[in-house]
């Protein structure tokens, strides 16, 4: 079995304690205190979770970064690619001359 979180047992417990008050003022605040407990632990988790999607998303950009780098070191380093751009160049500089 799972346990349950503070949160969640704190508010279980400011619920008995508003069932067993006398005075309706005290049960309606300690009703409120356990509602606004319940809310803040449900925010809480949504943090984590949002949190997680990040970490994700981080991991993923991190993954594609380094392949993008080891791309543009294999680009930078391939000298048939800047034979190939340099023959591409000329044959452009050709051409305006032609004009």
């Amino acid at each position: 079995m799972t346990e349950q979180p503070e949160a969640l047992r704190l508010a279980e417990r400011l619920d008995d304690f508003a069932a067993a008050s006398m005075f309706e003022f005290y049960a309606e605040e300690l009703n409120d205190a356990a509602a606004e407990l319940r809310r803040l632990h449900q925010s809480e988790r949504e943090g984590w979770r949002y949190a997680d999607e990040l970490e994700q998303e981080r991991k993923r950009l991190h993954s594609v970064n380094a392949q993008l780098l080891e791309a543009l070191e294999r680009l930078v380093n391939d000298e048939e690619y800047w034979d190939a751009m340099a023959n591409a160049r000329a044959a452009i500089a050709a051409a305006k001359e032609m004009k």
